[in-house]
């Protein structure tokens, strides 16, 4: 369990009230990593979502083609502090859909997807926070990876 003090102090947390705060923090725990420590694979099932608030992170998407001779891994983007991962803990069917790796010591709040999820249920304002959030976050990756592609395909 976190401070709901702690919560307060970023934009992800901004749509809660007093009483929202105070259940998220309940479910929410601060962990420290270090570098190349993997924080979530690809398609594992997806039982937190985190958001950064020191270091850095790099979201892998892996090919893997059912040969290990075939497996290529690309980094689709790079997690800055007051931003969330794990996206997937918010979306069904609850797979993470990229593999997240430190890369740098850092320090994220750690929230309980299963008990988020039941808070949200109970809740529809927290779970209309939460979907908004969660697809601001979502577009704002697939903008990005979009322009990496344009990038890469682009001739010199």
């Amino acid at each position: 369990m976190v401070s709901p003090e702690i919560l307060r102090r970023y934009p992800f947390y901004s749509f809660m009230d007093h009483d929202q705060l105070r259940e998220v923090a309940m479910i929410t725990d601060e962990i420290k990593y270090k570098k190349d420590q993997v924080l979530f694979n690809t398609d594992e099932k997806a039982d937190a979502c985190f958001l950064l608030m020191e270091g850095s992170v790099d979201l892998h998407y892996v090919v893997d083609e059912h040969d290990p001779s075939l497996r290529k891994e690309f980094i689709v983007g790079t997690i800055n502090p007051g931003e969330l991962l794990g996206i997937s803990a918010f979306v069904e069917p609850h797979i993470y859909t990229a593999t997240a790796i430190v890369v740098n010591d850092s320090r994220l709040l750690k929230m309980d997807a299963v008990a988020l999820r039941d808070l949200s249920r109970q809740d529809p304002g927290l779970n209309l926070g939460f979907q908004t959030v969660a697809v601001k976050a979502t577009m704002e990756r697939l903008h990005a990876t979009r322009v990496q592609l344009a990038a890469a395909k682009s001739p010199e």
